[in-house]
């Protein structure tokens, strides 16, 4: 018996962690156990996540299940989209200049600023009153 071939790569986006892994398939997409219409809930998201499957044009040859985690639905789908690019470029290396070029392959390091105190936000003030 063959060991099938699988990709598996992890991508993050601020506090969001996605686990993602391909394999040569029929372009299905399963998320945490759920389809990508039932977990994403809105067409961009959905959108922002399959951008380097469309850009590389294998949205119908790979079968993905990705295990996500952390922040908020936008955050995950940046991080299912940084995760599928490089899982990409691991099943095919002459992917790495189109993906690239396109920009999915840095990760986005904006995180939120924490709260400082005596302060009302991250730079945020309290209102100054001189009496």
């Amino acid at each position: 018996m063959a060991e099938e071939q699988r990709f598996e790569a992890t991508g993050r986006r601020k506090t969001s962690v996605a686990r993602v892994r391909i394999r040569p398939g029929s372009g299905q997409i399963i998320i945490n156990g759920r389809s990508v219409e039932e977990y994403l809930r809105r067409d961009a998201l959905e959108m922002i996540m399959v951008q380097p499957l469309q850009l590389t044009e294998t949205r119908d040859k790979f079968d993905i299940h990705i295990s996500s985690s952390g922040g908020g639905l936008r955050g995950q789908a940046g991080a299912m989209s940084l995760g599928i690019a490089r899982a990409l470029l691991s099943s095919d290396p002459t992917l790495r200049a189109t993906l690239k070029r396109a920009g999915f392959l840095t990760r986005d390091s904006r995180e939120k600023e924490r709260k400082k105190y005596g302060l009302a936000g991250a730079r945020k003030r309290f209102q100054f009153s001189k009496r």
